[in-house]
């Protein structure tokens, strides 16, 4: 079966470890090291002691999530080198430690992207939400407006600066610089038996004339291809690839799990409200448009058993915390996953 797993974003996360341990088959944390700068080498020590928190609560220290990819690297500067050195000694010191995935993103600037944080839904929870005509009239030069995602340390000059640096490279300069990071990552990620698993951009398509392209089926077949190994997997996000309406997300599971590529795996569900704009909501097929059912059949028929957690939660019962990682929500989407996992083997054994 599938390891069911929570996110928990260390020692000043509202939500705690044994909050997290009293929720039904939880057996995991995905975590990362947040006070360790961008690009900088993660020491072997504070690794070991974040792993040895988790094991204390009894649960396992499933994936970390994530090992940033600094912006040098991305744009494929001069100074790129030595920060795909720090992390492939990173990914070493992970592999000492004995943590065995790595979730990563290639997004440029910004990490995942919602326009609004708290819009009320009919039954007065709350969830995120993203809107294309929001962010069209987005005032990049003066930054008018804060958008979810954006590296905060960054000054408005700093993020002006980087952004039209981006709006210089193309689909294929990025891919590029993907490749060249990847061929020197996984060698040493195999060798240290740390499975890698890039997450789609979320949402999955360009924004202020900068690049995106880890989006649909073609790009996490071509990012699979470029080093032919299961170490150079993917995180299979069901709501970044949601968004966009010609994914076929059972087909591409299925696709991806015949060669052994899946390593982690996001359950989210969304419900489309139009071109490039779709709400958040709770985890039950009912309420969306992905079939929660048809995804979970698909991991399970594909013999899948990696990690897996519910992926942003709506703030319900008063809650207040990190939007979209509450504790009450992400709870009952966990129970329900585990649910329908039971149903299917149980079905299939039939």
């Amino acid at each position: 079966m599938m390891e069911m797993s929570f996110r928990w974003y260390g020692e000043l996360d509202k939500v705690k470890l044994e909050n997290i341990k009293q929720i039904p088959c939880m057996e995991g944390i995905v975590t990362a090291l947040y006070d360790v700068p961008v690009g900088e080498v993660w020491p072997v020590e504070k690794i070991q002691k974040l792993k040895e928190t988790v094991e204390a609560s009894g649960l396992r220290l499933s994936v970390i999530e994530s090992v940033p990819v600094h912006e040098e690297i991305k744009l494929g500067t001069e100074n790129a080198q030595k920060y795909i050195d720090n992390y492939k000694q990173t990914i070493r010191n992970l592999g000492q430690a004995g943590i065995d995935t790595v979730c990563y993103n290639f997004m440029p600037v910004f990490d995942w992207t919602r326009t609004e944080m708290e819009f009320v839904l009919p039954d007065g929870s709350t969830g995120l939400r993203y809107e294309q005509e929001t962010i069209d009239k987005f005032d990049i030069e003066n930054n008018d407006l804060s958008l979810p995602g954006w590296d905060v340390s960054y000054t408005r000059d700093e993020l002006n600066d980087l952004i039209g640096k981006y709006q210089k490279i193309s689909h294929e300069m990025l891919w590029e610089n993907l490749q060249k990071f990847l061929e020197e990552v996984i060698p040493v990620a195999i060798e240290a038996e740390v499975k890698l698993a890039i997450h789609p951009d979320d949402p999955p398509w360009d924004m202020f004339g900068i690049p995106r392209i880890i989006t649909n089926e073609q790009a996490l077949e071509r990012v699979t291809k470029i080093v032919d190994s299961p170490y150079n997997g993917i995180t299979f996000c069901t709501g970044s690839l949601g968004a966009n309406s010609e994914n076929d997300l059972p087909a591409m599971i299925r696709s991806l799990l015949k060669k052994n590529r899946i390593n982690f795996v996001h359950a989210r569900n969304i419900a489309l409200l139009g071109e490039k704009a779709f709400q958040e909501v709770a985890h039950p097929s009912k309420y969306g448009n992905v079939d929660m059912y048809e995804i979970i059949k698909a991991l399970v028929e594909g013999g899948y058993e990696g990690p897996i957690r519910p992926d942003h939660g709506r703030m319900i019962w008063g809650e207040a915390g990190n939007y979209g990682y509450g504790l009450y929500d992400r709870a009952l989407g966990a129970v329900y996953l585990k649910g329908l996992e039971e149903a299917i083997i149980k079905d299939d054994k039939k």
